[in-house]
């Protein structure tokens, strides 16, 4: 599953110095999530994660390669640590 997600959407987000880092399914609360989490060479502040999510969930929406087996896609950054005023 993971390298399908890659396969499918690095293309589409490398403009932004994203990449998918892992795709997984997940569990809470009786829910069943889909969890793709992205990282990048530099820091991913929150409007980098909104404008990703949104191209994200247009492939997804329009692709059968994914599946919908799911009831909650979660998109995240991994986190890079505290970053210091200088």
């Amino acid at each position: 599953m993971k390298e399908k997600v890659k396969s499918l959407l690095n293309s589409k987000i490398k403009d932004l110095n994203m990449y998918v880092s892992d795709a997984y399914y997940s569990e809470q609360e009786g829910k069943k999530i889909f969890n793709i989490e992205l990282d990048s060479d530099e820091v991913i502040d929150l409007e980098k994660i909104t404008e990703v999510s949104k191209i994200i969930n247009d492939i997804i929406d329009n692709t059968n390669e994914i599946t919908d087996d799911y009831d909650e896609l979660d998109i995240f950054s991994k986190e890079k640590g505290v970053v210091e005023d200088e």
